[in-house]
């Protein structure tokens, strides 16, 4: 077997020296060329670089949530195809690593790359749907590329507090729980729309759903991760099904504490719930407009401000080593 790994250097839980344990430990069972990556995307790069490959079988991804959506979007660069494109195994090396611990790979990169090793050995592999956006015909985001997202999106606050976390990053803070908490407290202060919120969900045949403050997308459960602690904002999400959706109309003080507490008491069989919510399950298409741009984040990752924002739920997108 040949493989492609791509290596974040910057990932937040693994040394260079650790890296070079694991890149030796794969390859002594696979043909191995290793690549670190140097810019950002350069990772989408390597993934579409090994989907017109012929020669490589397998893209390992050693890093973050960001560096595997990164090599999905390459490997998804002209849509899925089972039958031609490299399956995907991941290392984690990020500070949370959603994706693989939604897989049920160890969060510690030196027993999840032992977990890789045995399912190879044992051939074991799954195959995972994924969610798409697009741009949404009519609306000035129309020609807005589209992106492929693993485990979460989101319009409105919670990216919002990604944008302030990647300012943070950049300004040389270190990506942690207590950071994330602490900007989320800075975006719910400074968020203008906490009690009439302006978005709105449209799905073919039904009503649309106004006013809401918060839309959380979802493709598997849980939606995060606080420590070791999985949060559930869609308890049913799932890589075998469409995606689901979370909505909040109101941002009060007390409506955030109420929905703080109930994700940190959150579970696989009840995640946020009440009068100001709104829960959908297995979704194929809608779409989530804006009466003014918001923040839009796909697994982490900030990607600007959009006023329409077309989701589908792929099944069978993706073969992944586990």
């Amino acid at each position: 077997m040949r493989a492609l790994l791509v290596v974040n250097p910057a990932a937040t839980t693994t040394s260079a020296r650790r890296r070079d344990v694991l890149i030796h430990a794969l390859a002594s069972e696979m043909k191995l060329e290793a690549v670190t990556t140097e810019y950002r995307g350069h990772a989408r790069d390597l993934g579409r670089q090994a989907a017109d490959s012929d020669d490589i079988d397998l893209v390992v991804a050693l890093g973050g949530d960001g560096t595997v959506n990164e090599v999905v979007n390459g490997l998804l660069h002209d849509g899925p195809d089972l039958d031609r494109l490299p399956g995907l195994a991941v290392v984690p090396g990020g500070s949370t690593n959603v994706f693989a611990r939604a897989l049920g790979l160890p969060n510690d990169p030196v027993e999840a790359t032992g977990a890789l090793l045995d399912a190879l050995r044992e051939g074991s592999e799954r195959t995972v749907g994924l969610g798409l956006t697009s741009g949404t015909p009519g609306t000035e985001d129309e020609a807005a590329p589209d992106r492929w997202f693993t485990f979460n999106a989101g319009l409105g606050f919670d990216a919002g507090v990604v944008g302030r976390v990647e300012q943070q990053r950049e300004r040389g803070k270190t990506s942690t729980h207590g950071l994330y908490v602490r900007q989320v407290v800075r975006q719910f202060l400074g968020e203008p729309n906490r009690r009439h919120g302006a978005i709105t969900l449209d799905r073919p045949g039904e009503d649309p759903i106004d006013g809401l403050v918060v839309a959380i997308v979802s493709n598997t459960s849980p939606w995060t991760y606080l420590g070791n602690r999985p949060m559930y904002t869609s308890p049913k999400a799932s890589f075998d099904t469409g995606i689901d959706v979370l909505g909040l109309s109101r941002l009060s003080t007390a409506s955030v504490a109420r929905y703080g507490t109930q994700l940190l008491t959150s579970s696989p069989e009840r995640g946020p719930h009440g009068r100001h919510v709104t829960s959908l399950h297995d979704l194929d298409r809608f779409t989530l407009h804006s009466k003014a741009p918001l923040p839009l984040q796909m697994d982490g990752d900030h990607l600007g401000l959009r006023t329409s924002v077309t989701f589908t739920g792929v099944r069978r997108a993706l073969r992944v080593i586990v």
